[in-house]
């Protein structure tokens, strides 16, 4: 198996230009602009959204409790694949249309977020690639990426986001924060 912290990914400059390459630990190390995908699973009548937790074993944010399907970008990899190779590999979804609704600036220093063990001095930074899908499933999870999940309603889902009994991502968090205020269409 790849070591995780050696993949290669392209890197950005603050404004969403690409600027090189770097591998993926070196990215998280000294806080370089990135770029990942996150995509809002809804159930097909758009009542319920799936969330779900990260596994113990991830080089950042393990354990914490997520509603977006997603990850980075590969080196040379567009968003589009991106989001789609996500969401079939954490919640085993394919085949489903993606609709893109934003693209968020994720700056945890600018926004005084902690992202915790593994990022540099200055946190996560990463343009977000936000789409939103609908399927009922089935969901089936990738043992290495997702520990644990299920369906929420929307009411649910606000209820709970950011409660202190669950450890959110800090940028999933973030975004699902806008979604909810229906800030990102």
């Amino acid at each position: 198996m790849t070591d995780p912290a050696r993949e290669r990914l392209t890197v950005f400059d603050a404004g969403g230009a690409p600027t090189g390459v770097a591998e993926r630990g070196e990215v998280y190390a000294r806080s370089l602009w990135h770029a990942t995908t996150a995509v809002l699973l809804r159930s097909a009548d758009g009542t319920r959204v799936y969330v779900h937790r990260r596994t113990d074993t991830k080089l950042v944010m393990a354990g914490m409790w997520d509603c977006l399907a997603g990850g980075v970008l590969d080196e040379g990899e567009t968003p589009d694949a991106c989001a789609a190779r996500e969401l079939g590999e954490e919640l085993g979804v394919t085949g489903v249309p993606l609709e893109k609704l934003a693209v968020v600036a994720f700056d945890a220093a600018a926004l005084g977020v902690d992202t915790g063990p593994g990022t540099g001095p200055d946190g996560l930074r990463a343009h977000v690639h936000v789409y939103r899908a609908f399927s009922d499933g089935p969901v089936t999870h990738q043992p290495s990426e997702v520990a644990e999940g299920g369906w929420w309603t929307l009411d649910e889902l606000a209820a709970r986001i950011g409660a202190p009994d669950r450890a959110w991502v800090p940028d999933g968090l973030y975004v699902t924060r806008l979604l909810l205020a229906d800030l990102v269409r």
